[in-house]
């Protein structure tokens, strides 16, 4: 076999790494050599520092693997050889190991041969393919036999035996696998049923166990690496679904709940393994998948999830991808997906899970053209080959074209070139023919032309008639002296020619959307004030260009809100959340912040700190964003409002600490004496602690941890008291550190035991202490609208029988209205805001502190009597409760809660609108002068 370039001509950087990974080699096998093998084995490491890396292991293997070098068909002997080699296998450590050795010896065969030029693209896929389904096979196999002595085998009614059968989806599913990707299953039975054995599981909950198995057996990592990473999202109900569901179940689902994704999902669902149940799911799930009429639809689904797909690039500042990036491999199979889906329920020839059939079968029926085709069929195999051989080099999951020359000269090399540009000249000519390609199948139409008048002559003509255009298109006279200023500023800044022609034709579009509205002028200056801030970045400025609907958004939250306006500006990322309004105003449930939380983290890479913390702050206001959004259009009353923004804030806090304590486990390991809960918990004061958390309010906490006296268990033990001291401040450091996209919130920790000249964090006894020996009774008041954030169940358990105890107290009630009284007055000197004509909402006379410390009063006064008023920390509940008890007759109760709630209302709409809560006194809220008078009949 001849060799694709001489490894004498290649720079010095690379020759060098080639002989450090030969001179790893085991000395005998390297010495016995032939001239043409220790050739070959100087390019793969020249190439490949995964191949490298993994020979100077596993020097043993050399025989085999050139013997192997030349045979082109080596996959039908994977299952075979898996199988015998796990029946050996007595536990899962050995069967991991079995597994990752098989693995990573099957792969350095692929890289080999695909690098030297032995193998065409077919090949290279058709063995990455092979080789992730006999992993997946040959391990449930096992795992079965492994879980039998346990449990039996599950069986239906009729007593047959159900076996687990998996779906892959994606490229796996397509036989398309590329070098170092991750695999998307689902896992699914015949029929409900139990095991067999002497300790019987129903088949639900056996399947589940055995499919956590195998995901450990394929993903968890270890010294001798992993297997595959294993991703079940796409299950139906993904993170929130069972791991394993029936055929009848799965049914249903995407009969009655299957979204658009997922049909597009499932055209390449495939079930790995042959079998007579696989035939019958595929055959249960194609009515979903193919539509028995020609489904247009498709076309607009898949032009949204391509523009969430550009949103995340956008988010994850990616450039060079070649899968994602525009004329990408995923543009291609977006078209060929859309005729499947289009025309596949009419089309048998249609329904294949491979790509590059399909595509054939399209030239065929001349649903594409042959020019198109070629486009398509050329490029996808000339960035397939590009993305495994780009893979190949440290068996890394990218689709980014690397940024450093050796690596960039590697690719080339490899791909045929002489040097890294004209390899790049061939990327961008393909990709630029398939992105036309996808634009004639999805792309999203400009507006007409017409519809715009003269509004592109507004924009651009030298000297326009502004005044006689703006009445021709509804606009109002008063937007010519700011249109023709922001004209002026726009024309001198430097855009260069692709984001200036596209600014050329946004603005019209954008003066198009204005008309209609009232305010023109003041909505046209908070809408360029978005534009201004993406001027150089010509994604964003094509975004709202192709997306009419993220274009009549962007205005309509303007017109609504200059405070959501100033979010828009202040962090463009946001406008990728303007491209589907369905999704924009709908807000989430109350566990699914935490939930679409960490799938957002996942995303991320655990290791990098500085993304977690930009994609922490990202999530934080795209959340707040679609909270806002349904606030104001009226989706979400007052109370919901508070209640999504606390629970936004509760699932932030839970990854802050998470990932707070992960940073010191590396570095301390573990407080001696902590199970798997960490011992540490977060109580919420204030706003957040009475579930009534505001826009842009700042977070009241109090830190506390249950440890005994110990060390840690890491490489640097420090005591335990000290350990939770650096978790404190880890998480403080999280929360204020200021990113591309701000601070996450701002922390007062006053509240805390001491205030700011005490500890800042506390062992839970010690803070019982100080509750019912030290605190002052402004601190039990506190203490009514304090609940622990986070914290396992007996840190909860604790911290609400400590919280109960002290708010139950015998205290004398003279005493007490006395001080109450003093507290409110000394507030009300020091933070009293506006002048004699104005109204402070909060600290006015009867205004929301007012109410507050009316609520507060009468927990602490009653609360030993009744011990049920402290089962709360919200006002309105406690109210409600006051009522029930007697407390409160029912018109002052109505008075007190209709008067939180509305003037809550004002500040969250005020907030919105940019205002302060010091209004004008005239427009002070009715009863609020009767609060003022229950206030002082009280006190």
């Amino acid at each position: 076999m001849s060799l694709p370039f001489e490894f004498d001509n290649l720079p010095s950087p690379l020759q060098q790494q080639a002989r450090h990974h030969f001179g790893r080699l085991d000395s005998a096998a390297a010495a016995n050599l032939p001239p043409l093998q220790r050739q070959q084995l100087l390019l793969l490491f020249a190439i490949s520092d995964f191949i490298g890396t993994q020979m100077s292991r596993d020097s043993q293997w050399l025989p085999p693997f050139f013997a192997s070098l030349s045979q082109h068909l080596r996959h039908p002997q994977y299952l075979p050889e898996l199988t015998q080699t796990l029946a050996r296998c007595q536990s899962e450590a050995e069967a991991k190991r079995a597994l990752r050795q098989f693995r990573q010896r099957q792969m350095m065969l692929i890289a080999s041969r695909d690098i030297l030029g032995y193998a065409g693209l077919d090949e290279s896929l058709a063995h990455l393919s092979e080789l992730a389904e006999a992993l997946i096979v040959a391990s449930r196999d096992w795992l079965a036999e492994f879980m039998s002595g346990r449990y039996g085998y599950p069986c239906d009614a009729e007593g047959e035996r159900q076996r687990l059968l998996i779906l892959g989806m994606g490229k796996l599913g397509g036989g398309e696998l590329n070098f170092s990707s991750d695999i998307d299953l689902i896992f699914t039975y015949p029929e409900n049923g139990s095991t067999d054995g002497d300790r019987q599981l129903d088949n639900q909950q056996y399947f589940i166990r055995l499919g956590q198995k195998l995901i450990g057996l394929l993903a968890d990592v270890d010294g001798d690496g992993f297997c595959y990473r294993v991703d079940m999202r796409l299950r139906p109900f993904g993170e929130a679904g069972p791991l394993a569901v029936s055929f009848d179940a799965i049914e249903d689902y995407y009969q009655e709940q299957g979204r658009e994704w997922e049909r597009y999902a499932m055209v390449k669902a495939r079930v790995m393994g042959a079998s007579e149940p696989g035939d019958a799911l595929a055959k249960l799930l194609r009515p979903f998948i193919y539509r028995r009429y020609l489904d247009f639809s498709a076309i607009d689904a898949l032009r949204r999830m391509k523009a969430l797909i550009e949103s995340q690039l956008r988010r994850s500042a990616l450039t060079n991808n070649i899968k994602l990036g525009r004329g990408g491999i995923r543009e291609v199979e977006f078209v060929v997906q859309t005729h499947q889906l289009i025309r596949g329920g009419r089309e048998p020839a249609l329904r294949r899970q491979q790509l590059l059939p399909v595509l054939a079968e399209l030239q065929r029926s001349n649903c594409i053209t042959g020019q198109d085709f070629r486009r398509l069929h050329d490029g996808y195999r000339f960035l397939r080959r590009l993305e495994n051989l780009l893979q190949a080099l440290a068996d890394q999951q990218t689709q980014t074209l690397p940024d450093n020359r050796e690596d960039q000269l590697r690719l080339a090399l490899t791909m045929g070139y002489a040097d890294y540009p004209q390899l790049l000249e061939q990327i961008q000519t393909h990709m630029d023919g398939i992105h036309m390609v996808f634009k004639e199948t999805i792309g999203g139409g400009e507006q007409d032309e017409e519809e715009l008048g003269e509004l592109p002559a507004l924009w651009q003509h030298p000297e326009p008639d502004v005044d006689a255009i703006l009445t021709e298109q509804g606009l109002e006279a008063e937007l010519a002296a700011p249109l023709m200023r922001i004209r002026s500023e726009f024309s001198r800044r430097t855009i260069g020619p692709r984001g200036r022609d596209t600014l050329d034709k946004l603005m019209p579009r954008l003066l198009l959307e204005l008309a209609g509205n009232v305010g023109q002028v003041q909505l046209f200056e908070r809408t360029v004030a978005v534009v201004a801030t993406i001027l150089t970045r010509t994604t964003y400025l094509e975004l709202l260009l192709e997306n009419p609907a993220a274009r009549q958004q962007l205005v309509r939250l303007c017109a609504a809100s200059p405070w959501i306006a100033e979010q828009l500006a202040a962090y463009p990322i946001l406008l990728d959340e303007l491209i589907d309004p369905m999704q924009l105003y709908q807000v989430l449930p109350q566990d699914g912040y935490a939930a679409q939380l960490r799938e957002f983290l996942m995303r991320v890479p655990e290791e990098d700190m500085e993304q977690q913390m930009e994609a922490l702050r990202q999530f934080k206001q795209i959340s707040q964003l679609h909270i806002a959004a349904a606030d104001v259009t009226g989706v979400l009353p007052v109370m919901k409002v508070s209640d999504h923004l606390s629970w936004l804030a509760e699932a932030i806090i839970e990854q802050v600490v998470n990932q707070a304590w992960q940073q010191l486990l590396v570095r301390h390991g573990a407080p001696a004496g902590v199970g798997p809960d960490k011992g540490f918990a977060v109580v919420a004061y204030g706003k957040l602690g009475g579930l009534e958390l505001g826009y842009g309010s700042d977070l009241d906490l109090v830190f506390l941890h249950n440890a005994q006296p110990g060390s840690t268990d890491g490489d640097k033990p420090i005591d335990n008291g000290h350990f939770y001291l650096k978790l404190a401040q880890r998480v403080l450091h999280l929360f204020s550190t200021r990113t591309l996209s701000g601070i996450l919130y701002e922390v007062d920790m006053r509240l805390r035991p001491s205030g700011a000249s005490g500890l800042l964090v506390s062992h839970i006894n010690s803070y019982a202490d100080y509750q019912r020996q030290e605190a002052w009774t402004w601190e039990h008041q506190a203490l009514v609208r304090a609940r622990m954030v986070y914290g396992d169940a007996e840190l909860v358990k604790q911290f609400n029988g400590i919280r109960e105890q002290v708010l139950c107290q015998h205290r004398d009630r003279s005493v007490l209205t006395q001080q109450v009284a003093e507290m409110r007055q000394k507030m009300r000197d020091h933070l009293l805001k506006g002048g004699a004509d104005q109204f402070d909402l909060k600290q006015g006379p009867g205004g929301i502190t007012d109410i507050e410390f009316i609520t507060q009063y009468l927990v602490l006064a009653h609360g030993e009597a009744m011990p049920e008023l402290t089962r709360w920390s919200d006002n309105v509940r406690i109210l409600e409760l006051a009522l029930e008890k007697g407390l409160l007759s029912a018109e002052q109760a109505d008075l007190l809660v209709r008067t939180y709630t509305d003037i809550r209302d004002s500040n969250h709409h005020l907030v919105l609108a940019g205002q302060s809560g010091v209004i004008a006194l005239q427009d002070r809220p009715p009863l609020c002068e009767q609060v003022a008078a229950l206030w002082q009949a009280i006190f």
